[in-house]
């Protein structure tokens, strides 16, 4: 059921998700089954399509979707009128379209963002640019474990839904659980957030080592000491150490490093496969975050002052500066740091 400002239960108020790519049209499609609810798109022909044929077909072909679903273009007729607002946009545009959605918005309507992603050059936070654009909105973060194909088809999944007030989590939770997706609720809004960025970073590497034909026991150990720089940069930054063994630590990470669905993933493959990184993304529909999050990610790194080698090999690789394997090679060359290691 709906949730309003202050927490009360509205019927017939709505739910609006911003951003039509894969991810937002799942979610969309499935808090439809609890709530009414829109979904904006940047394009007006998906919006054509999805009021007509209840599909999406450019990002999630051969699904249908909610028919209770409305789809619109007029970001501001959108979030009318609204009771909790999604953000699902990449993070390179986010503070744009939410500054276009703020002035349409009732004081203390819940922003969520499913956005996994870190702006470039503040360094920021999905739920920090909410905080300095929509002060007094109550902010939370859906994050986990979540490849959209797999969650509209109805296949069991999990996620957690983090906000600073537990209790405001609770009354949002009904809104986005569904029998096959169960949803917690945390407390951890920078862990949680933070696992959800540099989770793609790490994705990436993996790609990378698949791509160059290594075996699992490579991508196995890339996978751990991946989580550790993860959890090294996140508890640095506030996180809580156990968030990252969560669902939006260790389980998102292990979904983006495995799925051939997780375009983080598919870049690194391609990436190992020695095609440049222009030419994979431009043949892309979809933003693969990883791309744009890792050199903020080694600008954090450097701020607190902690070694992050995997994040700084493959920003040598995504910027030109350095062959795969050659970065592969400097990993396996460095000293040993102590197993498992103390982050606080």
């Amino acid at each position: 059921m709906p949730v309003g400002a202050g927490g009360t239960v509205t019927p017939v108020q709505r739910v609006t998700v911003v951003g039509a790519g894969s991810w937002g049209t799942t979610v969309a499609s499935q808090v439809a089954a609890n709530a009414p609810t829109r979904l904006w798109c940047r394009r007006r022909e998906i919006a054509t399509e999805i009021n007509a044929r209840a599909t999406n077909e450019q990002y999630l072909p051969g699904f249908a979707l909610a028919a209770s679903l409305e789809a619109g273009h007029d970001l501001a007729a959108m979030v009318a009128d609204t009771a909790v607002v999604a953000m699902a946009v990449p993070s390179h545009v986010f503070r744009s379209v939410l500054a276009a959605v703020v002035p349409h918005l009732e004081p203390g309507i819940p922003i969520v963002s499913l956005s996994k992603g870190l702006e470039q050059g503040s360094n920021r936070r999905m739920s920090e640019i909410i905080g300095e654009l929509a002060p007094g909105h109550p902010v939370g973060v859906l994050t986990g474990p979540n490849l959209a194909r797999e969650v509209l088809a109805g296949s069991p999944a999990a996620a957690v839904l983090a906000m600073s007030d537990v209790t405001a989590a609770e009354r949002l939770r009904p809104l986005f659980a569904r029998e096959h997706f169960r949803v917690y609720v945390g407390g951890d809004v920078v862990g949680c957030e933070l696992g959800g960025a540099l989770k793609n970073v790490v994705a990436l590497a993996v790609g990378m080592a698949e791509g160059l034909g290594l075996a699992d026991n490579s991508r196995a150990a890339l996978i751990t000491r991946g989580l550790a720089e993860v959890t090294r940069l996140g508890v640095a930054m506030g996180g809580e150490p156990s968030t990252f063994a969560g669902l939006a630590g260790l389980g998102d990470l292990l979904a983006t490093c495995l799925s051939p669905q997780s375009r983080n993933h598919h870049v690194g493959v391609e990436l190992g496969r020695g095609r440049s990184l222009g030419e994979i993304t431009a043949a892309m529909q979809q933003v693969a975050e990883g791309v744009k999050t890792a050199r903020v990610v080694l600008e954090l790194a450097t701020e607190h002052r902690l070694e992050m080698p995997i994040t700084s090999e493959l920003c040598e690789v995504l910027d030109g500066g350095r062959d795969p394997r050659e970065a592969y090679g400097n990993l396996l060359g460095r000293s040993l740091r102590p197993e498992p290691e103390p982050f606080r």
